[in-house]
């Protein structure tokens, strides 16, 4: 890791589903504006530990600070939730985005309501972002007119409109096909070259060559090996 501060810190974190672990002893520092990718087999823990970070699941022990916010074991006040979704932007398998609204409807919805900008500034930072993503000229369309790749670049947009000091990837480009991943690769790329603090967890170890600082690889619940990109996947 590099000097830069930390803003993820993750603390003995351990988790149980009906008595089985999912996680142990999970043990992580994320630095500011870099890029973490973290990899492992499917069912290794992976997807948990990301939900985890943001409080979409609870945790049985240790204790996660993330963008100045602390998590601890136990259900979480939704006070403290609220501030952390504020900070932590996620992108899911999954695109998410509500059919009835369109594109930019979608990119400022959170602008407008959970940091009370105008709709004017929200409409303006939601064509910017577009813009950068490489659709604006896709504003007023419906998702569904969309291709995939491009509902996920509409939620990368989204999901950066509250300007978070942190975004989270959750297996990004599972659910597209090669060419559609790749755009939304570039995308992803491009933001780790602006700095955006992230945490993505993928299959794609090309992806992670391009943009990762750090490397962690989970097996089974726990960290195995964890290191700069060029250590973990050695040149082929």
């Amino acid at each position: 890791m590099n000097g830069s501060r930390a803003v993820i810190t993750v603390e003995a974190l351990s988790k149980s589903r009906t008595g089985v672990p999912v996680l142990a002893n999970i043990c992580l520092t994320v630095a500011e504006g870099s890029v973490t990718v973290v990899v492992g087999s499917s069912g290794s823990g992976k997807s948990t530990l990301l939900r985890c970070l943001n409080g979409l699941e609870t945790f049985d022990f240790g204790a996660v600070a993330i963008a100045g916010h602390r998590l601890s074991a136990g259900p979480h006040a939704p006070q403290l939730l609220e501030h952390v979704r504020r900070d932590v932007g996620m992108l899911f398998q999954q695109f998410n985005l509500f059919p009835h609204l369109s594109v930019i409807e979608n990119v400022v919805l959170a602008p407008r309501v959970v940091l009370r900008l105008t709709a004017e500034e929200s409409r303006a930072r939601g064509l910017a972002l577009l813009d950068r993503v490489g659709l604006r000229a896709f504003a007023e369309a419906r998702p569904a007119t969309l291709s995939g790749g491009q509902q996920q670049r509409v939620a990368i947009a989204r999901a950066l409109a509250i300007q978070p000091r942190v975004v989270l990837f959750d297996e990004p480009t599972s659910a597209l096909d090669p060419a559609m991943s790749a755009d939304v690769l570039d995308v992803i790329v491009d933001l780790a070259g602006s700095g955006q603090t992230m945490v993505v967890v993928t299959h794609d170890h090309d992806f992670a060559r391009k943009a990762a600082a750090w490397v962690v690889q989970i097996d089974a619940g726990k960290i195995v090996r964890q290191g700069l990109v060029d250590e973990i996947f050695q040149p082929t």
